[in-house]
């Protein structure tokens, strides 16, 4: 069976770059075997993935004009990653993914990582978007003033009047709205509002694995009328029910020392300090299909994705712990009788429509 091409929604890549080598792509410089990271251009080649959501990534802790700048470090940053590399070219819309693909090439393509990149500004996320960028995610781990994260206390029960008018901005300069890590309810509010498909750039079933990070089943099943998708993430501690019970308590263990749960520089010295006696239960290939045949029972074939977030865990699913391992997934997919154009659809097909529906050409 032919492979289909990957188009995965989610890689932290620019901001692990940013930690280990300040951007300096000479000192990191991808085309060669990067262990130390999730990615590089032999890897990428090797898992077959045809086209890239970079995630412009900068943590929630950070605030106004800071987030801003440092969300424009992380632009410059992908801008100058896919000028270094003939292997790389810059997609804004599924038109460019779809002639990248052709050309053989990697198309990449921007996705902001949360609300608080643009400090409140419709303009700051028009300019974002004249850069390249093709979705934000409404929140990461913190609220916004707008919008309620999975992960903090509830403020507003949903997005206020200003979030929803930042979805209808969104949908009308075409860039993806995107609901990974946010509340339940501003999952309901968004697609209540938005003209446009959604998507969960890397997020799983909350049904399979019950963390506030997932997706709950009647949020999947609005998908169909939205026409949305729902990328699935390998991140253990969102796809392992006993992987999620550890972390939880590493949660905890943070809280409990005054720790920001909320912020990876708190709360992964943490994990990894108990990983060392105490590890997490070990998430394997088959949790993420359990996850993948969830979506798609309650979606459809048609509302199930990829967005791995390589470069963005420090915990790994066995099976697939770099960006090589997408070959791993689909023979197991195959294995349990997905056909070769239902394939196709997880691995490209279905974000190709949405990003089509979405992002003018």
């Amino acid at each position: 069976m032919p492979r289909p091409e990957i188009f995965d929604g989610h890689n932290d890549l620019p901001w692990a770059h940013r930690d280990l080598y300040a951007y300096d792509l000479d000192r990191g410089d991808i085309a060669l075997p990067r262990p130390e990271l999730h990615t590089d251009l032999p890897r990428l080649r090797k898992g077959g993935v045809g086209a890239q959501f970079w995630s412009v990534f900068v943590p929630s802790q950070l605030a106004g004009d800071a987030a801003v700048t440092a969300t424009l470090e992380q632009v410059d940053f992908v801008r100058r990653m896919i000028e270094r590399y003939d292997d790389l070219v810059l997609a804004r819309t599924a038109g460019e993914v779809e002639a990248a693909m052709a050309d053989g090439r990697i198309a990449s393509l921007l996705g902001m990582e949360g609300g608080h990149s643009i400090n409140e500004s419709l303009g700051t996320l028009r300019a974002m978007h004249a850069l390249g960028v093709r979705y934000m995610t409404l929140t990461h781990n913190d609220n916004v003033p707008w919008a309620d994260s999975a992960t903090d206390a509830a403020v507003l029960g949903g997005l206020n009047d200003f979030g929803r008018e930042v979805v209808r901005e969104m949908n009308r300069i075409g860039m993806l709205v995107d609901l990974s890590h946010v509340s339940a309810d501003v999952m309901r509010d968004a697609l209540e509002v938005t003209s446009s498909p959604v998507v969960f750039s890397h997020s799983n079933a909350r049904t399979v694995c019950d963390v506030t990070r997932n997706v709950p089943d009647d949020v999947l099943a609005e998908l169909p009328s939205n026409g949305g998708v729902c990328m699935l993430t390998f991140v253990p501690m969102f796809t392992s029910p006993g992987a999620a019970r550890w972390y939880q308590e590493c949660l905890e263990i943070a809280a409990e020392r005054g720790l920001d749960p909320r912020s990876f520089a708190d709360l992964d010295p943490v994990m990894v300090a108990r990983a060392k006696t105490d590890p997490p239960p070990t998430s394997t290939l088959d949790d993420v299909v359990a996850h993948i045949e969830h979506v798609r029972e309650v979606a459809g074939v048609e509302h199930v994705g990829l967005g791995g977030d390589f470069d963005g865990t420090t915990f790994l699913t066995r099976g697939l712990e770099d960006v090589g391992c997408y070959p791993n997934l689909l023979a197991r997919l195959a294995e349990r009788g997905w056909s070769e154009s239902e394939l196709a659809l997880l691995a490209h097909g279905n974000v190709l429509r949405v990003l089509r529906a979405a992002v003018p050409d």
